[in-house]
């Protein structure tokens, strides 16, 4: 249920896309979606999440200046800033704090060495950054209609696959639990 609330502003801004082939009109759309999802999700949860709220500022900063000067080229930028954003915070958490971002988020469930983690992350910050720029590539080589699907479906696929990529890692390097019960 949250991944397709999380995702549902981007469906809604395709929807609208498809339904006039009106990017502007699309982008008008996706900025009050963004907000409805936010108010939604503090209601039910109380909090909301920095890349919600990183996300949130693109789309009004971005999607706002988009429809304001109908230049569909700032909303084609978003979705590489925040990827890119992504990547200097993973980054960051090498060198800031006691541990990465990503062995932050799921060292409850998973136990590896700190090396592990630390290449899982810098694997997170290579991908970000690839990712930004394949954004770039399609939204200023291709149709307009392409980078539309390619932002819905290309980098959600590619996230995908690079997370089920990321568990081949993960299975390398997965530490075997200590039982205390040895004796059994």
């Amino acid at each position: 249920m949250k991944l397709l609330l999380d995702f549902l502003p981007v469906i809604i801004f395709f929807i609208v896309y498809k339904s006039t082939d009106d990017i502007i009109m699309a982008t008008a759309v996706l900025i009050p979606a963004t907000l409805l999802q936010m108010a939604y999700t503090w209601f039910k949860t109380h909090k909301i999440e920095m890349i919600q709220i990183v996300t949130l500022v693109l789309v009004v900063l971005l999607g706002g200046a988009t429809v304001i000067f109908q230049d569909k080229t700032f909303i084609q930028w978003k979705p590489t800033v925040v990827t890119w954003l992504f990547a200097v915070a993973f980054l960051g958490s090498q060198y800031i704090g006691d541990k990465t971002i990503i062995q932050r988020l799921m060292q409850g469930a998973i136990e590896m060495p700190a090396s592990a983690w630390r290449k899982l992350n810098y694997a997170w910050v290579i991908f970000y950054l690839i990712l930004g720029a394949v954004n770039l590539f399609v939204a200023f080589t291709m149709s307009e209609e392409t980078w539309v699907n390619f932002k819905l479906f290309g980098m959600l696929g590619l996230t995908f696959v690079f997370i089920l990529l990321q568990g081949f890692y993960i299975s390398k390097h997965i530490e075997p639990e200590t039982s205390e019960n040895n004796s059994e």
